[in-house]
Formats: C-alpha cells, structure tokens, sequence
C-alpha cells in the first residue's frame, strides 16, 4: 500500500491547525533558501491565539509538556501551510531544534521533543518524516513558553 500523500496524512489526523504565528519581534517566521525553508523558533501557539506557559518540572509533567511540544509542531504546520499552501512541497524533515523550559536537573528533553518530532513523522513518514535532532533544557523562553523548536525542511524541486 501507497503512503498517503502529506496533506491527506495530516487530514487522518484530525488535528486542526491554529493561525499561523506572528513573529514576536524582527525576524521572519520562514525563510526558503534554494530548496530549503527554514523555521524560526515557533512556540506553543494554540488554535485560540493563547499561548500554553509553564516550566516543565514545576507547573507540567513531562506528558503535558509533550503534549505541547505536539502544539509546537502544529504551530509550525501552520506557517508551512501558510507559506507554501501543502505540506506536500516538503520533501524531508532535515533538522529540529527543540528547547524545553524545564527545571534544573529535568532530563527527559527528548521525550518532550518527541510530541513534535512523532507529528513529522506521522504526516511525512518514518524516513522523510525524521531528521536530526537535538533537544536541549534552557532556563526560561519567552512569554515563560515550556517548548520552543526550530527546524530546516528540504523542498521538492
């Protein structure tokens, strides 16, 4: 059996997209260089304009915090979709950056990252779905978010 194509994969989801973010200061959201785009930082926008706060460890588990760093990666969709009009323009996942606002000695920042990086995987596939990665902690982010994730796709020529 066929994969299904990007979009029709998102749709089985049944996951909706919140607006595509705004950047809080001077940067641009996405940027496509030659067959790259690249994400800024994106944040833990929900489909109501709100944002999801807390430090990991202190106000969320590391369920809750995985949950959000999911909510990341459909903020993201979002600007992809925004940008390019179908997930199916990317061609790979190439790199994700995710950061975790987490207490100090919290050490499951890739668990967390995962909400995100299983999202990519569910909508692109096992082998274009999953890049390199890092997931790392930081002692706050802004607007006191608990996940920020950054990330390079390759596009279809």
């Amino acid at each position: 059996m066929l994969n299904p194509s990007p979009d029709a994969a998102f749709e089985a989801l049944q996951l909706t997209l919140p607006p595509a973010p705004a950047p809080l200061g001077v940067y641009k959201p996405c940027l496509i260089d030659g067959n790259y785009l690249y994400l800024s930082g994106h944040g833990t926008l929900q489909n109501d304009g709100t944002w999801i706060v807390g430090i990991v460890g202190l106000d969320m588990d590391k369920e809750s915090a995985k949950s959000a760093a999911r909510q990341v990666g459909l903020a993201m969709l979002a600007t992809i979709k925004n940008k390019l009009g179908s997930f199916h323009k990317i061609k790979r996942v190439i790199k994700v950056l995710g950061m975790v606002n987490a207490v100090q000695g919290f050490a499951d920042h890739p668990y967390v990252i995962n909400g995100c990086s299983e999202l990519f995987a569910a909508i692109w596939g096992p082998d274009h779905g999953v890049g390199v990665r890092s997931a790392v902690g930081m002692s706050s982010l802004p607007g006191n978010i608990p996940v920020e994730i950054e990330a390079i796709f390759e596009l279809h020529t």
